[in-house]
């Protein structure tokens, strides 16, 4: 068996955390944002659904990586892992809050600053950015191949976003 060093479940479950939440922060936050943009131009809508998804993720986000963890904390216990050994789920849930804090500025911000004849695109364009670049971290920090992750993630983004503006579309007038 390998020699773990006291402290590594914590740092694993704190950056499992926010790379959870940055990704959940850009996805749903640019997936609310497109929706809205397909159903109305009307930025004050478009600004104030978007304010409320990063509101209502970063704190559903936070009190399910928390809950979460907590299980995961009690079963350590149970089987009589070392307090040293277990994870926190306060931790857990403030990096998962943080973070999708963070990466739901991006498409927040684009979404209100972008000129309404590119606004969709360029939410699109900024979120799948960063999307990649989320999916080459997390890969790079877990010392895996980068592709594989970048790709999934993108592909399921764009699916998200396409999926989401086709609804909103459904309800409203506002065009590519």
């Amino acid at each position: 068996m390998q020699h773990v060093e006291p402290g590594t479940s914590e740092r694993l479950n704190r950056l499992r955390a926010a790379v959870l939440g940055a990704n959940d922060g850009i996805v749903s936050t640019a997936a609310v944002v497109v929706g809205v943009a397909g159903a109305t131009a009307n930025q004050t809508t478009i600004a104030m659904s978007g304010l409320a998804a990063v509101v209502g993720g970063a704190v559903s986000m936070a009190l399910g990586e928390y809950v979460s963890v907590s299980s995961q904390r009690d079963s350590e216990r149970s089987m009589g892992f070392a307090e040293h050994q277990q994870v926190n789920p306060w931790s857990a849930g403030i990096a998962s809050f943080l973070s999708f804090i963070l990466g739901a500025v991006l498409p927040f911000v684009t979404a209100i600053l972008a000129p309404e004849s590119v606004r969709i695109v360029s939410i699109f364009a900024v979120t799948l950015v960063a999307l990649a670049l989320t999916g080459a971290l997390s890969a790079k920090l877990g010392d895996s191949p980068v592709l594989r992750p970048v790709l999934r993630i993108v592909v399921g983004g764009t699916l998200g976003l396409a999926m989401t503006f086709a609804v909103g579309s459904l309800f409203g007038a506002a065009a590519l």
